[in-house]
């Protein structure tokens, strides 16, 4: 048996990207860590938030039922705050992971990796998906602990989480053909998504399927994904599209994962379906 460590930027992410993965893996017996750089502080702050808790307390709670319904053995927040969206103030905000040190954040991350001995390591891709800075920092961050630990850790595999954009133009099309035009999701202005407009850097969604190279089915723990997805109450309502899609949409939209391996070339035949451990 194995270790995965998922590195991603904010309570919740863990769900919406590798959430089957990683019930996958802890199914399949392996031990599996979740690291979170941020608190999550600039997210949405729910009505019922206690005059004594903050929204990162909030979020911590909800990043541990999350964990429980994925099966993740430990849970580590890097110490980082939250640097909002690409543009915003809070991006200059000292503290916020934005503007870390990218060798100081990859020393705390490269000491998980040593001693959880981690054989697969999971980041963002170049651009972190849709251009969030934080998203794009744990791309850099990670490449950067890799490396740190790879003369001690030779055998540790790097895989970059992303979104498949060929599939998810394809979704939205059945998603039509099925009639559930409003479980789709829409953009800030409240028009249909679109995968192949400019995101918050310029780039469009995710990765074209001819650069990635693994898929992973995890469509046996959709469930464990949606309730994963869930527990971040604050985040995600019970009106979401997340929540809201019928059983049959949401395990077509969610029930693939995608990755691209620093150990293995695309080709441009476009990923195999595979497991990360294999």
């Amino acid at each position: 048996m194995g270790t995965l460590l998922c590195f991603h930027a904010h309570p919740d992410d863990e769900a919406i990207a590798t959430g089957g993965s990683m019930a996958r893996a802890h199914a399949e017996g392996h031990r599996v860590v979740l690291v979170v750089a941020t608190d999550g502080a600039h997210g949405e702050v729910p009505d019922d938030l206690g005059s004594d808790e903050s929204l990162a307390d909030r979020r911590r709670s909800e990043t541990a039922v999350s964990a429980a319904a994925l099966g993740i053995d430990r849970v580590e927040f890097l110490g980082f705050t939250d640097s909002g969206m690409n543009g915003w103030d809070a991006n200059d905000h000292d503290g916020s992971f934005w503007q870390a040190d990218t060798d100081e954040a990859a020393v705390r991350l490269a000491a998980i990796l040593l001693d959880e001995q981690v054989d697969v390591l999971t980041i963002y891709d170049w651009h972190g998906g849709y251009g969030h800075p934080d998203h794009i920092k744990v791309h850099r961050v990670g490449v950067r602990a890799a490396e740190l630990v790879a003369e001690r850790m030779p055998t540790m595999r790097v895989l970059e989480a992303t979104m498949n954009r060929d599939e998810m133009r394809r979704g939205i099309e059945m998603a039509k053909e099925m009639g559930a035009d409003d479980f789709g999701p829409t953009d800030d202005h409240g028009e249909e998504f679109d995968p192949d407009a400019p995101m918050d850097d310029g780039n469009p969604m995710g990765t074209p399927e001819s650069e990635l190279t693994l898929g992973i089915d995890v469509s046996p723990f959709v469930e464990r994904k949606r309730a994963a997805i869930a527990a971040h109450r604050s985040q995600v309502s019970d009106q979401s599209f997340f929540l809201q899609m019928p059983t049959e949409l949401f395990a077509q939209a969610f029930g693939r994962e995608w990755f691209i391996e620093h150990d293995r070339e695309a080709d441009g035949s476009g990923p195999r379906l595979g497991w990360m451990f294999d």
